[in-house]
């Protein structure tokens, strides 16, 4: 009799522990939402960084964000504002929405002169000396849901809330070197549906860089984060995000993102 009550209560433990796993939506779910979440149809925000190299001296930059909705292309555009050594410096995409199209992406160098196209084999490389990846600038917060193969972990709390965790590996190994790296495990918060931590793995399976993204508050009734923090595992370097002026409601000027528009700059 204790034998089969045994049995019978682990049976149940068991149907018990799948049924809740069966309440979390599936990885490709989690991404959906990430991206569907609502983040105005513009968007412009002012953005200080901190470059902190592994001994702590810190480099500090000043640039300013914008990205409008064409129907379903985004277009993002980042300007440089400061210091002397990086001003004018501008950086433009166009996310196009058809599958298998590769995204545009261009950088302006002013001491150049020059317009310079990003290749798209290039967007996992770092973003001008910062630990962001090109892909990551033109993500935001969001992420390529396409591009991996999704799956949920598990439910755990995470701060003052509680997040799925998902696991995203590139499609196949020409991607994940196009992308720079092998996994990235996100921990989504269930109420904005914003990753509030991401890890990610090189193709070889070490630790390359980690993200801490904070300050999650609304504005204008949107969720928007207003501090990201990237540090890459293997050299020490940390560069911080903080975001400010954040304005969804003011239109802006379509010319603004063009390649014209690189060259003349913006303030």
């Amino acid at each position: 009799m204790v034998k089969r009550f045994a049995i019978a209560l682990l049976a149940a433990t068991a149907w018990a522990g799948t049924a809740g796993a069966e309440t979390l939506p599936d990885g490709a779910e989690v991404a959906r939402r990430i991206n569907a979440r609502d983040d105005g149809s513009s968007a412009q925000r002012t953005l200080e960084m901190e470059l902190i190299d592994k001994s702590g001296h810190t480099r500090k930059r000043s640039a300013r964000l914008l990205r409008r909705w064409f129907g379903k292309e985004k277009r993002l555009a980042l300007f440089y504002l400061s210091p002397a050594t990086i001003e004018d410096t501008a950086f433009l995409v166009h996310d196009f929405p058809e599958p298998g199209r590769d995204d545009a992406q261009w950088l302006y160098l002013p001491a150049l002169r020059k317009v310079r196209r990003i290749a798209a084999r290039d967007r996992g490389k770092d973003f001008l000396g910062t630990d962001m990846s090109y892909e990551d600038m033109k993500n935001e917060t969001k992420v390529s849901a396409g591009d991996h193969h999704w799956t949920t972990l598990r439910e755990e709390a995470c701060g003052d809330t509680s997040c799925l965790v998902v696991e995203a590996v590139p499609l196949d190994e020409d991607m994940a070197q196009a992308v720079g790296y092998g996994k990235v495990t996100y921990w989504v918060d269930r109420t904005t549906w914003i990753a509030r931590r991401a890890e990610y793995e090189d193709t070889a399976g070490r630790p390359k860089k980690s993200a801490q993204i904070s300050e999650i508050r609304q504005v204008d009734g949107i969720w928007t984060a207003h501090r990201i923090e990237v540090t890459n595992r293997k050299s020490g370097h940390r560069t911080v995000f903080h975001v400010s002026d954040v304005d969804y409601a003011t239109e802006i000027d379509a010319d603004l993102f063009t390649e014209r528009s690189l060259r003349r700059g913006v303030r």
